[in-house]
């Protein structure tokens, strides 16, 4: 993550920020208070599950939605009162977007690049985006993962200051993934700054520099993917065989290990051991034991998740518009592609 300067301000800052809505009983709080700061040149992942309050705080930062109360201020501008200057330097890839479905990729790249006074070159958009093969195609016959990399071309044409990206890689294979994740970092590289909301492990953890975890409407924890789950997480799993009725005695006795499981199949055992010190299981399981199959199954953001919440992340879920009224209409006007 490139260092920031503390006399520069956040790219993003929220202080307090709650969006409250009324509720057949009682008001209900999409955002409960949330404080965030988002460095310039960082990739900042908000991470949660459907109705942890990502939606609504992307919606917010743009001046989709005013805040009940609290601070918000993009690039030095307050969304509510200033969105016509974020929409100059800020661009969003929302997971759905209506499009010219009987255009080309190409085609379609140059009418976007016509909204903006300097826009990138629709073929190196094209390239970035891994699309050179799909250059002369309709949109109507793109796969779910090329129409993806699509929407965030659409997105980078504008030569944004600040990228926001919603779901980015949902329907794409490995591959692609890989592709827009590299074209991410590229833009980076040039000195923009990336807001990635994100339900997938396993992106949060590759391609971001900070994450938040978001949960209902506040930030149960922030910083290096690393840092959380060397904080919250630092758990192992070690999976592994021995013969059957091995005596399992000093595992159970060794430094950190919480639990050991044992399942018994045609002769042998496997073996779960749940442990804080890997390295020490370690060598008793490939020394002692003489333990075979053996697997490490490091922690993760989604064990972080569970730890912090009491949950695990595909049961936390509130309903990310709990008005029940979609985009408020006073406030939904000039969505930025």
């Amino acid at each position: 993550m490139p260092a920031h300067d503390p006399s520069h301000e956040p790219a993003i800052l929220l202080k307090q920020v709650t969006k409250r809505y009324p509720g057949p009983h009682g008001d209900i709080d999409a955002l409960a208070g949330i404080d965030l700061e988002v460095w310039p040149g960082e990739i900042f992942g908000l991470l949660g599950p459907n109705g942890a309050g990502k939606t609504t705080t992307i919606e917010t930062l743009v001046g989709l939605r005013r805040p009940t109360s609290g601070t918000a201020r993009v690039l030095g501008y307050e969304p509510a009162t200033q969105r016509d200057e974020i929409r100059k330097c800020v661009a969003i890839q929302p997971q759905q977007a209506a499009v010219f479905e009987q255009q080309t990729v190409a085609e379609l790249l140059r009418t976007w690049a016509s909204f903006y006074p300097d826009p990138d070159s629709p073929d190196t958009v094209i390239a970035k985006m891994g699309l050179t093969a799909s250059r002369d195609v309709r949109v109507s016959k793109l796969s779910g993962g090329q129409r993806q990399r699509l929407l965030v071309g659409t997105a980078l044409i504008s030569r944004p200051r600040l990228l926001v990206l919603d779901e980015p890689s949902t329907g794409m294979d490995p591959n692609a993934r890989r592709e827009l994740w590299n074209a991410v970092r590229d833009f980076r590289g040039d000195g923009g700054t990336v807001l990635l909301s994100t339900h997938s492990m396993e992106e949060a953890e590759t391609l971001c520099d900070r994450v938040a975890v978001v949960h209902k409407g506040r930030v149960a924890a922030c910083g290096a993917p690393q840092e959380l789950i060397a904080a919250h997480a630092p758990e192992r799993e070690l999976h592994f065989t021995v013969a059957a009725g091995t005596d399992l005695t000093r595992l159970r006795a060794t430094a950190g290990v919480i639990q050991v499981t044992t399942h018994d199949a045609a002769g042998e055992a496997r073996v779960t051991v749940r442990t804080t010190e890997s390295d020490a299981v370690f060598t008793l399981v490939t020394g002692v034991l003489g333990a075979r199959h053996i697997q490490l199954r490091e922690a993760g953001l989604e064990a972080v998740f569970r730890l912090l919440t009491g949950v695990s992340f595909h049961e936390a879920a509130d309903g990310e518009d709990p008005s029940g009224t979609g985009m408020e209409p006073s406030e939904a006007e000039g969505v930025m592609a």
